[in-house]
């Protein structure tokens, strides 16, 4: 895989599969993109862990900050990473170590090593991407805003349990 570009059925199988995600790089400062993530990826069904060292113990939106992703006590799906390109790769290397099935890098970040680390070891990858625009993509969601999906389809996106202002992914 070349990572350039990916097929809407391959994200969407990321995220429908994953349950739990650790963000890698989260921050408690509320005009940060990874706090908008964090804030965002447990309305949609996910299990979310931050992850920030200088942040360790402390909240954010109701969750608690580890120092790293060994510290989490339970298993994890997916780790997005909001970290520069050159960190990616010892995070790369801890997701492995945990068991995670997916390494997904923010946008902006994309590392050919990691990448390629990962998928030895039969993890998915993601580079340059961002799970919350993806989700609200694939979802119609994102139509809400004015923003081209890139989707052309004349299916009704799906409907989550709170109603018309949640959509979840599903094939349309």
């Amino acid at each position: 895989m070349t990572h350039e570009t990916y097929t809407e059925d391959y994200i969407r199988s990321i995220l429908m599969d994953v349950k739990t995600i650790a963000v890698v790089g989260a921050s408690d400062n509320p005009v940060r993109p990874s706090y908008f993530v964090v804030k965002y990826l447990p309305s949609k069904g996910y299990k979310v862990f931050p992850v920030n060292p200088g942040i360790a113990g402390k909240d954010i939106v109701g969750m608690r900050v580890y120092a790293s992703l060994k510290d989490i006590p339970e298993p994890v799906d997916m780790v997005d990473i909001f970290r520069n390109s050159e960190a990616a790769l010892a995070i790369t290397k801890d997701a492995i170590a945990i068991g995670a099935k997916v390494v997904w890098m923010q946008l902006t970040v994309r590392n050919d090593e990691a990448a390629a680390l990962a998928e030895a070891a039969g993890l998915r990858v993601v580079m340059n991407r961002c799970p919350k625009i993806e989700y609200g993509r694939l979802s119609g969601e994102i139509g809400w805003a004015g923003v081209n999906s890139g989707s052309i389809s004349s299916a009704r996106g799906k409907l989550g349990a709170v109603g018309a202002q949640n959509r979840v992914l599903g094939k349309q």
